[in-house]
């Protein structure tokens, strides 16, 4: 666990690099106008929100990506959407700069009053906010907020499923932080090679939180529903290579009665990828 929230110490919060996460069970910009194209810049897509803390009620703005701007140019096999000219994940996180709450856009006002409470004592106390004032989120600043997010989560003892969204999540930014590494780096190849490795222990650990939501949890779970997210485990045990597990959610999804058509037509192509890779 020390690996997946190693970075932690910057914000105050170093003793809690080594949390763990899931508890034992018991059992490019287009070009097309008139004039030569004015590239639109990421930082023009991008607007500051205000959100008020429901841990300090401090008011607050984060940047956010305006709706509709985004162009969505594709998907990748475990559903990470990649678009054209930004990449709005690396700005799907809340951060209070005061106390130090910082989650997922979609769960920032999901807290109960003792899971501010804990926040408060385990996060607050020793928090300390960025210094850095940045146009635009890097991947790595991106990372870092985001594995704030797992540790609060983590701390407020929220619900696997949560916890294993956040995770898919930095694996995602993870991917996206290697995809822009410019390829003359003389050390390139190692980079890679190590964020390769980092990606797929937070895809292991968003498999393993997943699996056990999903007998325990209600759907919609992460706004997924049960095909979609019987999907997103087959993409996710095919990276694990496990493909027997792959192979048998894969397979439901196909035969599903409530599956939409083109999650079950994106299910045959991950069926081709797993029979490849078995080979």
């Amino acid at each position: 666990m020390a690996n997946l929230l190693s970075g932690l110490a910057k914000f105050g919060l170093g003793d809690l690099e080594g949390e763990k996460l899931f508890e034992e069970e018991k059992k490019v910009t287009g070009n097309g106008g008139i004039k030569e194209a004015k590239e639109t810049s990421e930082e023009d897509l991008l607007f500051d929100k205000t959100y008020q803390c429901p841990v300090c009620d401090k008011e607050f703005k984060s940047k956010t990506v305006r709706t509709g701007k985004a162009k969505l140019v594709g998907t990748d096999i475990d559903l990470r959407a990649r678009y054209q000219g930004i990449d709005p994940l690396k700005y799907d996180f809340v951060s209070c700069p005061k106390c130090g709450y910082t989650t997922i856009t979609r769960y920032f006002n999901s807290i109960t009053s003792p899971q501010a409470s804990l926040i408060r004592e385990k996060i607050s106390r020793n928090y300390k906010p960025s210094q850095v004032e940045e146009a635009t989120i890097s991947y790595e600043s991106a990372i870092e907020s985001h594995k704030l997010a797992l540790v609060n989560a983590i701390v407020k003892k929220c619900r696997a499923s949560e916890k294993a969204y956040i995770c898919l999540k930095i694996s995602w930014l993870i991917r996206g932080q290697r995809e822009e590494l410019d390829s003359s780096l003389p050390n390139y190849k190692e980079l890679v090679a190590k964020l390769e490795q980092e990606e797929l222990e937070f895809i292991k650990n968003a498999y393993e939180g997943f699996m056990g939501a999903v007998s325990k949890e209600e759907f919609p779970m992460c706004g997924m529903d049960e095909p979609t997210m019987d999907y997103l485990l087959a993409a996710l045990a095919c990276k694990c290579k496990q493909y027997d597990m792959a192979s048998r959610l894969v397979s439901s999804v196909i035969t599903s009665r409530v599956a939409r058509n083109n999650l079950k037509d994106k299910a045959r192509e991950l069926k081709e990828i797993i029979l490849s890779e078995r080979k």
